[in-house]
């Protein structure tokens, strides 16, 4: 079960996570579930497939927007990573940065 506590453990700063939501804990991890369910569900991997870089970077900004408001750090700093580097359109492999953001997104899902 998610809890706040879980959160902590995983590396999420809770604190300003709650802070986003007025201290409302429920409306919290509700939102935290939605941003799960958001990652685990987006066609990031398949736009870095097919290297349509402008599709990835579309979907990477936005997922980046609820990952940093949710203060979910261990996925935001490397999907911050990969957003910049997309807008950018920098040549090289991405797949790194996408296996640790899949890696964490699932550990956060198994919380």
């Amino acid at each position: 079960m998610l809890t706040v506590e879980r959160l902590q453990e995983y590396g999420a700063d809770t604190k300003t996570g709650l802070s986003r939501c007025a201290g409302n804990e429920a409306l919290y991890l509700r939102l935290v579930g939605i941003t799960i369910q958001e990652l685990s569900s987006c066609a990031l991997g398949e736009a870095l497939e097919a290297g349509d870089l402008d599709k990835a970077y579309f979907i990477a900004h936005k997922l980046k927007g609820g990952v940093n408001n949710m203060a979910l750090t261990p996925i935001a700093d490397p999907l911050s990573e990969l957003t910049e580097l997309l807008r950018n359109k920098t040549p090289g492999d991405y797949n790194a940065l996408y296996a640790k953001i899949t890696a964490k997104t699932n550990e956060l899902a198994a919380l």
